[in-house]
């Protein structure tokens, strides 16, 4: 019954690219996956996305991008789980009850011998993280809005948890 109410998130990270899809509503983000942090004592977020450089440049803080490294796809795991929280909250709203999302996360690249259990695991405890109910890691070819929706794993060409 709340299932019909439930958000499913199609999200797809790259050192390039964050790219948020509401399966249900039809809605979608896509911007650069940066923030810009306060260098105070206490840091704080300031902006993310495109607004991140300007902020960046105009306040003392750090420009973070928490999914670009050499040897793994999520450098930060503290930012980019504020991160993700933050686009979620762009694209969810905070409504006073807003249900937990099923959030479909999708690690983009292929490293080489692919991603690793702990990866796999870092991935599924940031949608945990961010507030989702339920996490699928998808790592493959993109998925069709189909496969995603109906929640089963493509035949092949990828892994599904």
């Amino acid at each position: 019954m709340f299932a019909s109410f439930q958000p499913l998130l199609y999200v797809q990270i790259s050192p390039e690219r964050l790219t948020i899809r509401n399966m249900k509503s039809g809605d979608a983000l896509s911007e650069v996956p940066e923030m810009a942090i306060s260098l105070s004592r206490k840091p704080q977020v300031l902006a993310v996305g495109p607004e991140a450089r300007s902020a960046a440049a105009e306040a003392s803080a750090a420009l973070v991008n928490p999914f670009a490294h050499p040897r793994s796809l999520i450098s930060d795991f503290h930012a980019a789980e504020q991160l993700l929280r933050h686009q979620l909250r762009k694209m969810v709203g905070r409504a006073w009850f807003t249900p937990s999302p099923c959030i479909v996360i999708h690690p983009l690249g292929s490293p080489e011998g692919g991603f690793t259990q702990v990866e796999r695991r870092a991935f599924r405890e940031l949608a945990l993280g961010v507030g989702a109910a339920e996490v699928h890691v998808w790592t493959g070819r993109a998925l069709t809005d189909q496969e995603i929706l109906s929640r089963q794993p493509p035949a092949g060409g990828g892994e599904w948890e």
